[in-house]
């Protein structure tokens, strides 16, 4: 799956989030908000057998934009889109375990 769709239009029913983000010497910055993107929706380090049965692709985090932050060297803003199918609905809890606890924790 790719993460990082710089091409992508978010839909008004996406929810949001910017991430600051400091990539590792030598990895871009594309990549490391394509990481954050992964890591807070979809994407795993090991193969899950359901990930067969489910599209991937609908429930991803989107990292559409980065830009550097201004005046911070090798520090950027990642913008990432999550359709908000991605989480139970009403739960805030699963909403910041997603987007806080997978990136944060």
């Amino acid at each position: 799956l790719t993460y990082y769709t710089p091409e992508y239009e978010t839909n008004v029913t996406d929810i949001l989030a910017a991430f600051r983000v400091t990539p590792q010497p030598g990895v871009p910055p594309v990549e490391a908000g394509a990481a954050v993107a992964a890591e807070s929706s979809t994407g795993t380090w090991t193969t899950v057998w359901t990930d067969g049965l489910t599209s991937l692709d609908r429930y991803k985090g989107r990292c559409y934009g980065i830009e550097p932050v201004p005046g911070e060297e090798s520090q950027f803003i990642a913008y990432v889109a999550y359709p908000l199918d991605l989480f139970e609905e009403g739960s805030v809890t699963n909403m910041f375990t997603s987007i806080v606890g997978n990136v944060f924790g």
